[in-house]
């Protein structure tokens, strides 16, 4: 623990929501969700205006749908996101040489190791009012001696904040904070701790090491004691490059239905997936680990063709793995993980996809026509080429992506439907909405097109 408050841990404020809201004019000030938009989808972040409403991100989408109907339900705009992020983390590392990241939108920076002058707070309000100036997005701000501080303080800051966690009070705004506060405490643990009787980290510390001890063995017991006393020794460290990325969950009563392993490994899938993509990376190797009644641990792992950050892909390659798993007599804990990182995104994936189809469509349509010609040649041999047919357009528009027309110039996609696509035509640097127009899909004069910057 330091003396002084010299962690600074930033988290910008409802972050791919905001991108959208800043780079959308008729979206500021109302609602949005980020995320998947198939019946499956996930929420991956909702506007503050969203959350008034009960949405919260890794919600079901079709549940957000239900809280909160009127809002705007975008796809993400993953290129974009790291553009802005880019522009945050370089900002932070004018600071400092020890910057963090956590994600796309968050990191700490060890102020201690950097030359920026004047005092922590000050620092901390210079640099919240330049990333609101280069990116029109606010960041909320924590300051204090330990990584778990400066967090804790960050959220309690939401939206747009600063909190300083000065040296002596910790205990003071520690205590009072639910157990699941601390790292390491989470569903199951948390759980376990409400069992017996501890709710709070003013408990947690009260209850003892030893108790803890007892109560989630040694390392881990020992751990979140230390924690809920606000000691935390953990450096910043630079350059931070992650290996894999994975998720776990222990449940409290074993699994036996096949089914409901599989929904949890499904929900399992996606939050690993979310972490990826919040890392701005995908991997090329997807790993399930299983634990059974009697604590036997197996891991299984499949090795695709290429890097993904799909939900779709690592859900399913992980019911494969499953497959090959006897879980009969319970299931006490399930992971999801993907290792072999690259920065490989879902566009670059959505471009091999569309790459492989084409190549699949063209090899089919000519297979088809030398049929035709042979059959043709073999009835009237005299009988001259039929011409060839032109290729059907087909063309699937997506609620929030870039568009641009011929005439009309930059928009986005507000919805699509029936051979029809509705786009609003308006720029990041518009002051007022800008106007709606409605085309056929396939209109030749509508092209998809890469994301405007927020700020010229």
């Amino acid at each position: 623990m330091r003396t002084a408050p010299t962690i600074l841990h930033l988290d910008m404020d409802a972050f791919y929501a905001a991108v959208e809201q800043a780079s959308k004019p008729s979206l500021r000030g109302k609602p949005v969700v980020v995320g998947g938009l198939g019946p499956r989808g996930v929420v991956a972040t909702a506007s503050y205006e969203a959350r008034v409403h009960g949405v919260h991100s890794a919600m079901a989408m079709a549940h957000a749908r239900r809280l909160a109907p009127n809002a705007a339900y975008l796809i993400p705009r993953f290129e974009l996101y790291r553009r802005v992020s880019e522009r945050v983390m370089g900002i932070l590392g004018e600071l400092s040489p020890l910057v963090e990241p956590l994600s796309l939108d968050e990191a700490f920076v060890d102020l201690e190791a950097g030359t920026a002058p004047g005092a922590p707070r000050e620092v901390a309000e210079r640099v919240r009012a330049r990333i609101r100036a280069e990116t029109g997005l606010t960041a909320s701000v924590g300051l204090a001696g330990s990584k778990l501080l400066a967090k804790i303080a960050s959220e309690q800051g939401k939206p747009d904040g600063l909190m300083v966690v000065e040296p002596g009070t910790e205990r003071q705004l520690l205590d009072p904070m639910p157990v699941r506060v601390l790292p390491g405490v989470g569903p199951a643990t948390g759980e376990h701790l409400r069992r017996a009787g501890i709710g709070t980290v003013g408990e947690v510390a009260l209850a003892g090491e030893s108790e803890l001890v007892q109560l989630l063995g040694k390392a881990h017991g020992a751990s979140i004691y230390a924690m809920a006393l606000g000691l935390d020794s953990r450096p910043v460290v630079a350059d931070r490059d992650a290996k894999s990325v994975s998720v776990e969950d222990t449940f409290d009563v074993d699994l036996t239905d096949r089914f409901r392993v599989r929904s949890e490994l499904d929900r399992l899938a996606d939050r690993c997936v979310r972490r990826l993509r919040e890392a701005g990376r995908s991997g090329r190797t997807v790993v399930i680990k299983v634990r059974s009644y009697d604590f036997s641990t197996l891991t299984r792992s499949e090795t695709l063709r290429a890097p993904t950050d799909d939900p779709g892909v690592v859900r399913e390659t992980a019911r494969r793995l499953l497959e090959a798993v006897d879980t009969a007599n319970g299931v006490r804990l399930l992971g999801v993980g993907v290792t072999g990182l690259a920065d490989f995104t879902q566009e670059d994936l959505f471009a091999q996809a569309a790459e492989l189809e084409a190549e699949q469509v063209a090899e089919a349509a000519a297979v088809r026509a030398a049929e035709e010609l042979a059959e043709r040649e073999a009835a009237d041999p005299a009988a001259p080429p039929a011409p060839a047919a032109e290729p059907a357009r087909t063309v699937r528009w997506m609620p929030g992506q870039d568009v641009h027309h011929a005439e009309l110039g930059a928009g986005w996609v507000q919805g699509s439907g029936v051979g029809r696509v509705t786009v609003r035509f308006e720029r990041p640097t518009d002051a007022v909405p800008g106007r709606v127009r409605t085309f056929a899909v396939e209109d030749p004069a509508l092209e998809a097109a890469d994301p405007l910057p927020l700020v010229p």
